[in-house]
């Protein structure tokens, strides 16, 4: 069968991409960003389908400077003991730069080509692509992030934690940053927009809380073995069941 353009598999939207592309300029300029609740929710396993919204916004503004900064104190509180790093959603790649600093080794992805090209312009690890890609070093990862809400990558929090469970070795822990509302398990289309209303293409996110983690935990084959805050941010360190 010959696939025409309106039968050809499309590419799954990401963060921030397509249409304007206001997360690419702001990373460039350091702007600040909103992430916005698009009106239609898919359907996706795991989490609670919000109904249609009109583009009420799901967090406050962000700082995309941030991501370029040196890493903070919570930041490198998710590198203690670790071994080898693996950075889902990597952006500039700052988890990255700490763990090199530490003399841990590490690797940064990332699906935004501006954020790769910023990293690896800083001398940087990083590779182009998702996560659910094959990976260097698969399997044998120590420490897998996922940071600065990144556990919505993909609006399917179960799918990107089983996937995670594959990257990490036997001994090996996903730390996830968790929801500033501890018992947020929502998942929701949305859209980034910039300081001038610019807004990038709708893409599938998630939110998901302290709380609500155990259970896509426990459906990818982990548990929860630690969790801890700093300044105001939440952490849970996930290991395998099996």
């Amino acid at each position: 069968m010959t696939l025409t353009a309106d039968t050809r598999p499309q590419p799954v939207a990401t963060f921030g991409s397509g249409g304007a592309e206001p997360y690419a300029r702001a990373l460039r300029r350091e702007g600040r960003l909103r992430l916005v609740r698009a009106d239609v929710a898919p359907e996706t396993a795991g989490g609670t389908p919000r109904a249609a919204a009109t583009d009420a916004p799901a967090d406050e503004p962000f700082d995309v400077a941030r991501w370029s900064a040196a890493a903070d104190a919570a930041d490198l509180s998710t590198l203690a003991d670790a071994r080898s790093v693996l950075d889902i959603g990597c952006g500039p790649a700052r988890m990255v730069r700490a763990a090199a600093a530490l003399g841990i080794d590490s690797l940064g992805i990332d699906v935004s080509e501006t954020a790769v090209a910023m990293a690896r312009d800083a001398g940087l690890p990083v590779a182009a692509g998702s996560v659910f890609d094959p990976l260097e070093a698969e399997g044998r990862w120590h420490v897998a992030l996922l940071l600065d809400g990144n556990i919505g990558i993909g609006g399917d929090p179960t799918a990107l934690l089983a996937r995670c469970a594959e990257v990490i070795a036997p001994n090996g822990s996903v730390v996830v940053e968790t929801a500033p509302d501890v018992d947020a398990d929502e998942f929701y289309d949305a859209r980034v927009v910039d300081d001038r209303d610019l807004a990038s293409a709708t893409f599938p996110w998630a939110e998901v809380g302290r709380a609500a983690l155990p259970a896509h935990a426990r459906r990818a084959g982990l548990r929860v073995a630690q969790t801890w805050s700093v300044d105001s941010r939440d952490f849970c360190r996930l290991v395998r069941t099996r």
